[in-house]
């Protein structure tokens, strides 16, 4: 008996993204003997509607780019500063970037995070009320797609230009944390409210001194927050799909830092660095597998990501110097390798780290310290190595944002620059260096402005945000 049913064909499309497969199923049991003479013209029409179906899904599949590339969260797919995209520039041509294009928005820290074919950033406005937003952008043409807005007055905030914490992209969803602990669920395509808290009301939480700002985390069926409520709502696990409340965990004060997955003896374990504690957490139960003090001298101010390479943490803060955990393989648990700290943030020792969060490569940590000194340490004494004074601002908070790619790091510093170097033990090579946006004064009404939200790399190009707009350039070889 002759075989019926559908065969499916796997095609490979190149699309711009990368190497994509359209599977197509043709139903050649439909193509059977007809009594009335029919079949051929039957099987024309059929053969007319797969080739215009496989036309359609090719222009489809071109269109969009490949999941790879997405940039979904804040610093990266994997919350490392890692960018994997090949075929980048070499070096830049001109001394400022081409622009693809550019959006108006208005004032805001947050990063824009990327995927799906979409951009996705927040900001604030004052008139005619006080209110954030969520924008939502085609990433080809920077056309807004979609816009999220709600009332939000800022009580008690220093610096006031907007939201801190990037955008959460995970597929359907959305999760966008506002200033003053607004947490919204909203739908990747259009921009429909699933749901909200108000971490204020639900949790009563203790707005830090300059807002809410840890970038919402994603682990499987859960979205986790470091909220700093009270009862033991320093670190919240909420159903993804319906912000029903999973767990809790912690008393201790919020801080700016983002919360992190990694592995470590066999397990996932959820890092998050409060205002109090460095603390390894199971993320699916909250129970508490470690935790090391980290205790604030004069306030809390960490802000920087925790950071890992194989079997060691790293953390640093502005005013309290670096502290190296090594995580413990055969259980879990972490030991202190060391801890440094200078005098105050002026006269500093190893690294005090602000902005910018550090990268730790092998046996050695690089940074940049409280003034804008890039600085490389030995990773096993915390030791300096060297220290340079060319890339990032010599001032107060200077920050760079850096994101490796193979041997190369990508440099985004406070003055709308993008720097492609190398960084070594033997010191911070400079390969090239264009503007990319300009400073605004929103985010630091002093020194002519700055830039200081993380810039997102996808799809071989890079987007970047100011007080005043969002921008995109491509980051491919010309042609």
């Amino acid at each position: 008996m002759r075989d019926r049913s559908p065969k499916k064909e796997i095609l490979p499309v190149l699309d711009s993204g990368g190497w994509c497969k359209i599977q197509l199923a043709c139903a050649w049991s439909s193509f059977r003997p007809n009594p009335n003479g029919k079949c051929r013209m039957e099987q024309q029409n059929q053969m007319r509607f797969v080739t215009l179906t496989l036309i359609m899904s090719i222009a489809m599949a071109s269109s969009r780019p490949a999941t790879c590339d997405d940039w979904p969260q804040w610093r990266g797919p994997n919350r490392d500063g890692v960018w994997l995209e090949t075929g980048l520039v070499e070096r830049f041509s001109s001394p400022r970037l081409k622009l693809r294009w550019r959006a108006p928005i208005s004032s805001g820290y947050s990063g824009p995070t990327v995927a799906g074919g979409r951009v996705y950033v927040t900001d604030r406005i004052v008139e005619p009320e006080e209110t954030e937003r969520v924008h939502c952008f085609d990433w080809e043409s920077g056309r807004a797609l979609w816009m999220h807005a709600y009332p939000c007055r800022y009580e008690n905030v220093g610096y006031t230009a907007g939201p801190r914490a990037s955008v959460t992209i995970d597929e359907r969803f959305v999760f966008s944390l506002g200033t003053m602990g607004d947490l919204y669920c909203l739908d990747a395509a259009t921009g429909k409210v699933h749901w909200k808290k108000d971490l204020r009301v639900d949790y009563r939480i203790d707005v830090p001194t300059w807002g809410v700002a840890s970038a919402p985390l994603v682990a499987g069926r859960l979205l986790i927050v470091q909220a700093g409520g009270a009862n033991g709502a320093c670190i919240l696990a909420m159903d993804k799909s319906g912000g029903e409340e999973i767990w809790r965990a912690l008393d201790d004060r919020a801080s700016y830092s983002a919360p992190i997955l990694i592995d470590q003896a066999g397990r996932r374990v959820l890092v998050c660095w409060t205002g109090d504690h460095v603390a390894g957490l199971d993320p699916e139960s909250g129970q508490i597998h470690w935790k090391h003090p980290f205790p604030p001298k004069r306030m809390v101010i960490n802000v920087a990501t925790p950071v890992v390479d194989g079997d060691r943490l790293f953390v640093s803060a502005f005013y309290d110097g670096s502290l190296m955990l090594r995580l413990r393989q055969d259980r879990l648990a972490v030991e202190q390798v060391w801890r440094r700290c200078g005098a105050n943030e002026r006269r500093t020792d190893g690294l005090h780290a602000m902005i910018s969060t550090p990268c730790l490569q092998g046996d050695y940590v690089y940074g940049v310290d409280s003034y804008g000194e890039l600085r490389c340490l030995d990773a096993k004494t915390g030791d300096r190595i060297w220290e340079d004074l060319t890339a990032v601002p010599n001032e107060r908070w200077g920050t760079i944002h850096m994101v490796r790619n193979g041997d190369r790091m990508w440099m985004f510093n406070e003055l709308g620059e993008l720097i492609i170097g190398r960084l070594s033990p033997s010191g911070f090579e400079e390969i090239s260096r264009a503007k990319l946006i300009e400073p605004t004064t929103g985010q630091l009404p002093r020194r002519d402005g700055v830039c200081w939200s993380h810039p997102a790399y996808a799809y071989k190009h890079v987007f970047a945000r100011n007080d005043r707009e969002l921008v995109c350039a491509d980051l491919a070889p010309e042609k």
